[in-house]
């Protein structure tokens, strides 16, 4: 009885904490670049000579699934989809660098190159700046170039190219703002052969079909360890009652 009521108050605990992040999951289905958070459960023993019975059960974040999203058209010019693995660098506010899929680029009003949330694209020699009348082109490699407005194409002009990165997967981490760095949090070296798709977004990357089940399933573990709670309460009731007799 001891076990049972530990185990399932802990199993009940870190089940709403996973269907948190299968929420969460679920609410960013539609968000551009986004990659799904994988959860599991593991066993945890209590250690303690007054508790040897008792184990507890924690919701362990196993990482991060990082199968492509679909990519999908949009004609927008500063719109860029990855092609295969790789990540844009962006400069978060406090100077850092850190790594998205999430392609929505626009210009603000100093003309900076910058994520749809506002963080500064990170280019070869630090952001990158876009003088006014021009229009833009990024080739595959990153290299963002402009063209006067009217002007012609031999008057073309390299502005910078793009920081993409394709560190190893299992060295990076996802922070609380969405971004990944790596866990060492230093810089990442760019990849020449990291390319991208311009005027396509790539799509995020989570099963909503999935989602969706798992979500029905953790609702019926969550209802098992309230029920594991309640047939605690009652067998230590009933032995109250048998003790009371003697």
């Amino acid at each position: 009885m001891d076990r049972m009521i530990y185990t399932a108050m802990t199993g009940a605990k870190h089940i709403l904490e996973q269907q948190a992040n299968n929420s969460h999951n679920l609410a960013n289905a539609t968000t551009a670049g986004f990659r799904a958070q994988v959860d599991a459960f593991r066993a945890v023993a209590v250690i303690s000579e007054g508790l040897p019975t008792r184990t507890f059960v924690v919701d362990s974040t196993v990482g991060t699934d990082f199968s492509a999203g679909p990519i999908q058209q949009t004609g927008r010019e500063l719109d860029l989809a990855m092609q295969g693995k790789g990540w844009i660098a962006v400069e978060k506010e406090d100077g850092s660098e850190a790594y998205t899929r999430h392609g929505s680029l626009k210009l603000n009003e100093n003309g900076v190159l910058q994520t749809h949330s506002g963080l500064n694209v990170m280019g070869d020699a630090g952001p990158i700046s876009v003088p006014p009348d021009v229009s833009i082109t990024i080739a595959k490699d990153g290299t963002v170039s402009s063209v006067p407005v009217g002007g012609q194409l031999s008057a073309v002009t390299v502005l910078g190219r793009i920081k993409m990165v394709n560190p190893p997967e299992d060295t990076l981490v996802r922070g609380d703002d969405g971004l990944f760095v790596l866990k060492d949090g230093n810089p990442a070296d760019a990849d020449a052969g990291v390319t991208i798709i311009s005027g396509a977004l790539e799509g995020s990357n989570v099963n909503v079909a999935d989602a969706m089940v798992n979500m029905i399933n953790l609702a019926r573990q969550f209802e098992m360890q309230m029920k594991l709670i309640q047939n605690a309460d009652t067998n230590a009731n009933k032995a109250s009652q048998i003790l009371n007799l003697s």
